[in-house]
């Protein structure tokens, strides 16, 4: 308990002293050793139902930790499933394009030949109309 809290412990500024009901006294002894006495203030007897309830609690945030961590991994798979189905659409998509475009080049080709003829007939039929409209 001492290497984790600083030196007064946690509560308190002594050694073995608590916020509510437990103090800690000093016994003299003739072995010499530090032998501690303890000293449960009735008033605070709860603190085993306390600490039942924190248990219970805890158990409670554990059942919705581990519902999140179900939670988390179904939508990973949700998600690599979504990417595997983007970069399937988009190889579909690109394949489409290329395609659309060759294509769109060869009948471009065509569209041109077909409008030099139109402009060409244009100019014929406007030279005939001139050749006629003279006489």
């Amino acid at each position: 308990m001492s290497d984790s809290y600083p030196k007064g412990g946690i509560y308190g500024s002594g050694p073995l002293r608590s916020r509510e009901g437990i103090s800690a006294r000093s016994v003299a002894s003739s072995s010499g050793g530090g032998d501690v006495q303890l000293q449960i203030d009735p008033m605070h007897v709860d603190l085993d139902d306390r600490i039942s309830v924190l248990h219970r609690q805890i158990g409670q945030l554990k059942g919705v930790a581990l519902e999140i961590e179900t939670e988390a991994k179904l939508q990973n798979n949700l998600l690599a499933q979504l990417q595997n189905t983007m970069t399937k659409a988009q190889a579909g998509l690109k394949n489409n394009m290329r395609r659309l475009n060759k294509r769109i080049f060869q009948q471009g080709s065509n569209h041109v030949v077909h409008v030099v003829m139109f402009a060409l007939l244009c100019f014929f039929l406007v030279y005939l109309w001139s050749k006629f409209s003279k006489i």
